[in-house]
């Protein structure tokens, strides 16, 4: 991966990590976007903010690329090159954005990255298709290497993930149909949901720069771990952060009664404000994507500071704390190599303190 000049303090941010991968990443992302059909690699350049809802170039804010990070990483960390990882790198990338694309229609979200989401410009169906497609040319992805062996191994590990990424959708989706969902459930789904694929990549960066078994499960629980502080941030920021910053809509997870960590923590604590959360949450809820109204401020101040007093803010980002240093630990005891050790472990801090 290019280094990045030492700037101000000498160190390498985990900034610079993400802007490394994103561009080692690009050109094989959109070749691959390129080899879609027309249609539907237009709704996917509009994703991935290429170009503007008339196809014209645009340069809208790209994703974190965390995960293709990951992926050249700990191909960097046991011996390998970030550039013979690529393949992995775009399908992982492939199959994030997959989710991206049927998360926004089934939580009916019109914002993504500061612009609106690819549904609500081209049609629910034209972003489901879109989706299928990103997902299907991930497996293609792996299947033209050099290496099949490596291959074979990385689809099978790449299908897994991604079932249980599905299979985690499917469940918090039905968490909102439900009275009452257990913390236990609640982490179990995150695990499947979002750390699934976040390990994978770290598994398949340890595949691909040719990690012995040991080293790959380490570095694969490093990565289970650090998509569990993800997401513990991300459900925090889904409640206290900025719009501004994070590009979404404030309250929006709130007001559909989503039961988020924080929210499920709070509802478990067995607190007059739990009570007073329980008797919000059980009102009907907003189910209709794009036909639900915004979420009256009001409302979702109101439950935010239900969630804070019942103790879910503190619990989550106590639990956040406590993922991070499993992490940590788990990157360790890989033995990674300098400087890639270094840079995975300022990912890790950056995904359990980020602001977006």
């Amino acid at each position: 991966m290019t280094t990045v000049p030492d700037t101000a303090g000498g160190a390498h941010t985990a900034r610079d990590t993400l802007r490394d991968a994103r561009a080692l990443l690009d050109p094989a992302l959109r070749q691959w976007i390129h080899r879609l059909p027309t249609p539907v690699a237009r709704v996917a350049s509009y994703h991935f903010g290429w170009t503007d809802a008339s196809g014209r170039p645009d340069d809208a804010p790209a994703g974190k690329a965390l995960r293709p990070a990951l992926v050249f990483g700990c191909a960097e960390a046991v011996g390998g090159s970030a550039e013979e990882a690529v393949a992995p790198a775009v399908a992982v990338e492939l199959v994030h954005n997959f989710s991206l694309l049927h998360d926004d229609i089934l939580d009916g979200d019109t914002t993504r990255r500061h612009r609106a989401t690819a549904w609500t410009v081209f049609g629910s169906s034209a972003a489901l298709l879109a989706g299928d497609a990103l997902l299907m040319h991930a497996s293609r992805v792996l299947t033209e290497q050099p290496a099949p062996l490596a291959a074979v191994t990385g689809i099978r590990w790449l299908s897994e993930a991604t079932t249980q990424l599905i299979e985690g959708e499917h469940t918090d989706i039905s968490f909102e149909d439900r009275f009452h969902v257990s913390l236990p459930e609640c982490l179990a789904m995150t695990e499947r949901k979002t750390a699934a694929l976040l390990a994978c990549s770290c598994a398949l960066g340890a595949l691909w720069g040719g990690a012995s078994p040991e080293r790959v499960e380490s570095l694969r629980r490093f990565g289970t771990h650090l998509g569990m502080a993800f997401q513990l941030t991300d459900d925090l920021l889904g409640i206290w952060g900025d719009p501004a910053v994070t590009g979404k809509p404030a309250g929006a997870d709130l007001a559909n009664r989503k039961k988020s960590l924080p929210v499920v923590a709070a509802l478990d604590s067995g607190t007059p404000a739990a009570r007073r959360l329980s008797e919000q949450y059980t009102r009907e809820q907003r189910r209709d994507p794009g036909q639900a109204p915004p979420p009256e401020p009001e409302e979702t101040a109101l439950l935010a500071s239900l969630v804070e007093e019942a103790g879910g803010r503190a619990w989550a980002e106590e639990a956040a704390e406590e993922e991070l240093r499993l992490a940590l630990a788990c990157l360790d005891a890989a033995e990674p190599a300098d400087p890639a050790g270094a840079h995975l472990a300022a990912l890790a801090r950056l995904a359990g303190h980020r602001d977006r």
